[in-house]
């Protein structure tokens, strides 16, 4: 009994330490605590322009609210094409609400230039309307702030340079020099190029041509850009679709730069043997036994620096020798005219005049000098004058006021764009020379109407002289340096 009892002792005391051995655990999961810190924000997309949008504004809401605002009017505005008709307090609560999502949100959303281009619209209207200088000075300082500020922010520098300089040509164009305006279209030109935009290059062909000819701009230079310039409008010509080439004014620069440029003729080594060669030698070759052909083609391939060794530099000198030569004083006027000597040829022509005892023949050879000054040295002030002397000693003549209806009727590119009121107005007295031309010589009336049909419909629209508060047979003066008065006519 007492081994039994002693037994069951031991057996319990096993179980006892048994349970008091420690236990292997399985390692406790633990859920780490949340994070406190906040995540990076992702990085602005890298087309988003560098100035302030209103993204990371406070009052984003309120700000693309003021822009909506104003907005909606500019749309309208735009529409029209015209501020003049917003009402003026829609126009000033539009303003407003410009100036304050301007203040702070400059660049809109970072992706459009709305703001800058709005803002260039509104100052540009404001410019045009105030009357105070001061205030005047000030919105046009803003736009052309404005114009900086989204090369600044948007880049695509040439088109935009070339924007402003466009305005300071037309618009502002005491606020730079020309020297000034011409070397922001030339790099507004450089910039681009292949893809330079058409209203560059009418404003920077009238600035090339007269900075040349007051010695500006070198002559190689200037033939550099000339030379591109063509290149490019027949470029254009080529890949640009009818609908195209109209609606971005290539139609127009094709009229006016290529005229433009043209003047250039008179200044002798800007155009060298192939330009006059190719320019003048198929007249030849379609009259090659005409004199007034072989001298013409003779006389610009030599101002042009052709040589003798020039295979059709000598057929048009061995044409002019075999047709054209001869013994008296007349021939020899043109035989410095053909040389391409031509302020020599106009004093020849001009002594001729002088030394003549016959009126009519004083009046031929001053008139012989004017054409010179025009087709040749495009010098058309000078070519007026000797026309003038002409008339003075043959008053009923019809020729000398065809050459100077000629004259005005050429002026459109030296005195405006090619189109456009300044442009069109040198109609005006052109046709009033053709008129006194048959009126006071009915032998060259057919000529006479021609040049009166063909540049009629070059007149300024009745819509562009209410525009200016001028009426049908208004009192006008044309400037540029023509400087006459004439009578308004319009577009029927």
């Amino acid at each position: 009994m007492y081994r039994k009892h002693q037994l069951s002792f031991l057996l319990f005391i096993l179980l006892l330490l048994a349970a008091c051995t420690p236990k292997t655990t399985e390692p406790v999961q633990t859920t780490p605590p949340p994070q406190t810190t906040t995540p990076p924000k992702p990085p602005k997309p890298s087309n988003l322009s560098p100035c302030q949008n209103w993204s990371e504004l406070a009052n984003k809401e309120e700000v693309i609210t003021w822009h909506s605002l104003y907005r909606d009017v500019m749309k309208k505005i735009r529409a029209a094409e015209e501020l003049k008709d917003v009402n003026p307090e829609t126009f000033d609560e539009m303003y407003e609400n410009w100036k304050k999502v301007f203040a702070v949100a400059p660049a809109a959303d970072g992706r459009r230039n709305t703001h800058y281009g709005d803002g260039i619209k509104i100052h540009d209207f404001l410019a045009s309307k105030e009357q105070d200088p001061q205030k005047k000075d000030e919105y046009i300082k803003q736009v052309l702030t404005l114009y900086d500020e989204v090369i600044r922010c948007y880049g695509r520098e040439g088109f935009t340079l070339g924007r402003k300089a466009f305005d300071l040509y037309y618009k502002y164009p005491t606020y730079a020099t020309d020297l000034e305006k011409y070397e922001m279209f030339k790099r507004s030109f450089d910039l681009e190029e292949e893809d330079a935009p058409a209203f560059v290059f009418n404003p920077f062909t009238g600035l090339l041509s007269n900075l040349v000819l007051d010695g500006s701009v070198s002559m190689e230079e200037a033939r550099s850009y000339a030379s591109r310039m063509l290149a490019l409008i027949e470029a254009n010509r080529t890949k640009k679709t009818p609908t195209e080439w109209r609606a971005e004014g290539w139609d127009v620069v094709a009229e006016y730069t290529p005229a433009r440029l043209e003047q250039l003729e008179g200044v002798q080594g800007f155009y060298g043997c192939d330009y006059y060669t190719t320019k003048y030698y198929p007249a030849f070759e379609n009259a090659p036994t005409d004199c007034d052909s072989i001298v013409l083609a003779l006389s610009r391939m030599q101002w042009g620096g052709c040589t003798g060794e020039n295979p059709k530099a000598q057929a048009v000198l061995a044409a002019y020798r075999a047709q054209c030569e001869g013994p008296d004083t007349t021939v020899t006027c043109r035989s410095l005219l053909s040389q391409g000597k031509y302020q020599e040829a106009i004093q020849c022509f001009e002594e001729r005049a002088n030394n003549a005892e016959d009126s009519d023949v004083k009046a031929q050879n001053y008139l012989i000098a004017a054409k010179i000054y025009y087709g040749e040295l495009k010098r058309y002030a000078s070519a007026r004058q000797y026309a003038r002397k002409a008339l003075e000693h043959r008053p009923n003549w019809g020729d000398p006021y065809i050459l100077i209806g000629k004259l005005y009727a050429s002026s459109g590119p030296l005195c405006g764009s090619g189109r456009g009121w300044p442009s069109q107005c040198v109609t005006w007295p052109a046709i009033d020379k053709w008129q006194r031309a048959k009126q006071v010589d009915p032998s060259v009336a057919s000529e006479a109407n021609r040049l009166i049909g063909r540049y009629r419909r070059y007149m300024p629209s009745i819509e562009d002289g209410f525009q200016r508060g001028i009426k049908e047979g208004d009192s006008f003066k044309v400037e540029c340096w023509i400087q006459e008065r004439t009578k308004a006519r319009f577009i029927k």
